[in-house]
């Protein structure tokens, strides 16, 4: 029960340290003769939560090496402190270094913050129309069981779970999504949490479509670039 709640949302508001979106990090381990992508999506006291390659996010402690070429040394409030190919590389909160230059051909989309500064974007999930709110804070694509009744997904098929919200402990089921589309943007078999009887205004974009993209911010303007 512990687990589908830590995989539906990566911030756990009962610890101390909050999860904060950090940068994404494309390295070149030339000693191993392949590329590896480390994104630092969260950190705890000890601890930092990445995404490697595309993967499940995975909560990793000083020490631990997830892949090979790969150790996380540090974290503190701000940065994770990792050992690449022998080599020292820190991840500060808001830093970003880019991967090669996209090709002209990659999928985009340009999304415009509202007044109150969210990201809020129409797309598409399985062919329907979706209203989308970015939320780099949760794990996962988030739906309400209305919405997903309406796109056709059978949600009950799905992984069951159980998370506590401010209107009390609801059922979560999680599931796989044929496509997520968001502007030119398209995307196949995507991570996603259905919500049970929660009404929700927007369904949540989050990191299982997220952590596959460039993002650039500019003000009140945010570019994503599909990546892979």
């Amino acid at each position: 029960m512990t687990e589908n709640r830590n995989w539906l949302h990566a911030r756990n508001e009962a610890t101390v340290v909050k999860l904060r979106i950090v940068a994404s990090l494309l390295l070149l381990l030339s000693s191993t003769g392949w590329t590896v992508e480390v994104n630092v999506i969260g950190l705890f006291p000890g601890k930092a939560v990445v995404v490697i390659d595309g993967g499940a996010p995975r909560v990793i402690s000083v020490g631990q090496k997830p892949v090979e070429g790969v150790t996380l040394i540090s974290t503190d409030r701000e940065s994770a402190t990792l050992l690449i190919d022998g080599q020292r590389r820190t991840l500060g909160i808001g830093q970003h270094q880019a991967g090669p230059a996209p090709a002209s051909q990659s999928q985009s989309a340009t999304l415009t913050a509202d007044p109150r500064g969210h990201f809020v974007v129409d797309g598409q999930v399985n062919g329907g129309a979706v209203r989308f709110l970015v939320d780099t804070g949760a794990t996962a694509i988030s739906l309400s069981s209305a919405d997903a009744t309406r796109l056709g997904i059978d949600y009950r098929k799905g992984q069951p779970g159980l998370m506590g919200t401010a209107n009390g402990t609801v059922v979560v089921y999680r599931v796989k999504l044929d496509t997520v589309r968001v502007g030119d943007i398209l995307v196949n078999n995507v991570d996603a949490a259905v919500l049970e009887g929660n009404p929700m205004p927007f369904a949540l974009l989050g990191m299982s479509f997220l952590n596959r993209m460039e993002m650039k911010r500019d003000g009140q303007t945010m570019v994503l670039i599909r990546r892979f």
